[in-house]
């Protein structure tokens, strides 16, 4: 469902020249109170400009947006998905935010964010915020069944599937041991990464090769076999909230979760998660994890207020009023000098998260490249080709299969 705000200041909205901006991007209704309540921080400092703001669930959230471009009224900035913004700026649909220094600065931005939405040297999207992908396991379950949680740092995918096995069979298959979602491309970009390769290239390609998604796929076909993992069409009826998770639900032991996310997962399952890293790292062929953008900021080139809506990205970046009400919605901000500014204000469950980012960036990471035009039918794949193999009408090698020939097709090889 769609849901349109106004968010206005006493300056602003008369008929005497003033601007009013489109701002629209995904989430829920804690992420909308949190962005409002910045915005009018903007709109006080901003006397003139009037910001109306749209969100929905991210599902339905791409359908709309090629909605409105297509129609001819795009939004002045917008939320663009990282597997979206190499197809929008190939259209000439985005601004290149380079060309608003006295609206926009980046100059304390680290280069390695910069280039997550840089293209051919041109800026069309700047990231909304950082993070990366965690384990959240239910530690009254493991405590309850007397299982000791494994080192995270060194477990491997075998002990992870040991692990949620036993949580299986000492709840008597009332709790199953984990729940992810394997199509997930984010999930299979770090998992790929363990094996040498990149889902996709710095030059655009699918990088992945058809036995490292066969053995993606293998894996989550034993555990279900294994009981590890839910029965196939478990995940069917899930809602997109913490709170309506199955993790909340208190079905699963354990979910793969955006780490930002780990207050709402925390809160929403009584207050007992631990967040862990993913399986893999230790004794694979290079790190698996990146520091990843949640989402970017763009601006419509046809944008009748593109210095305004330059301003407004600024804002979203740079200003410590504002980062004061978002906080860590949209990840760690990504100015350091802001993201320091909130420390304090944050929750125990939101250290945790800024504690799990900083410690993975005492590693060597692997760089952030930007998805190839035709990403976004590439996830569409994913999901088709996991659901039929979820319910048994593909095998792992036919479902690599698939895979690979479709989503090389897709991005245009």
């Amino acid at each position: 469902m769609l849901v349109l705000t106004g968010c206005t200041s006493s300056g602003a909205g008369s008929a005497d020249g003033d601007v009013t901006l489109d701002l629209v991007w995904w989430g829920d209704t804690e992420r909308a109170a949190q962005t409002n309540a910045a915005i009018e921080i903007f709109e006080e400092k901003n006397p003139g400009i009037t910001v109306v703001t749209e969100y929905q669930d991210s599902a339905p959230y791409r359908d709309k947006l090629a909605t409105r471009f297509a129609g001819g009224n795009p939004p002045d900035v917008m939320a663009m998905p990282n597997r979206s913004l190499m197809e929008y700026s190939e259209r000439g649909a985005l601004a290149d935010l380079n060309e608003f220094p006295d609206q926009l600065d980046t100059s304390v931005i680290p280069e390695s964010v910069l280039t997550s939405g840089s293209i051919d040297g041109h800026l069309y999207g700047l990231a909304t915020g950082l993070t990366t992908i965690g384990v959240a396991l239910n530690k009254t379950v493991t405590d309850d069944a007397g299982i000791t949680i494994p080192n995270d740092l060194t477990w491997t995918w075998e002990e992870f599937a040991d692990f949620s096995i036993e949580i299986s069979e000492k709840t008597d298959g009332k709790i199953y041991g984990t729940g992810y979602n394997p199509s997930v491309e984010t999930y299979v970009m770090i998992y790929t990464r363990q094996q040498g390769e990149d889902f996709y290239t710095e030059d655009n390609k699918l990088g992945v090769s058809e036995t490292t998604m066969r053995n993606w796929f293998q894996y989550v076909n034993d555990l279900r076999d294994a009981g590890g993992y839910p029965r196939a069409g478990f995940f069917e009826q899930q809602g997109q909230s913490p709170a309506q998770s199955y993790l909340a639900l208190g079905t699963i032991a354990s979910q793969f979760i955006p780490v930002n996310n780990f207050q709402a997962y925390n809160e929403a399952s009584g207050g007992n998660l631990v967040l862990l890293r993913l399986p893999g790292e230790t004794g694979s062929e290079r790190a698996g994890y990146s520091i990843d953008p949640s989402q970017l900021w763009s601006v419509a080139a046809k944008s009748e207020h593109p210095e305004e809506a330059a301003l407004l990205v600024d804002f979203l970046t740079n200003d410590k009023e504002g980062a004061a009400e978002l906080l860590t919605q949209r990840g760690l901000p990504i100015n350091p000098d802001v993201a320091e500014s909130i420390t304090a204000q944050l929750s125990a469950d939101d250290q945790t998260f800024v504690g799990f980012i900083t410690d993975l960036q005492e590693s060597e990471l692997p760089s952030n490249y930007v998805y190839p035009a035709g990403a976004a039918t590439v996830a569409d794949i994913l999901i088709q080709v996991s659901t039929e193999l979820e319910f048994g009408r593909l095998t792992p090698a036919e479902a690599a299969k698939k895979f690979v020939t479709e989503a090389t097709a897709a991005i245009g090889e």
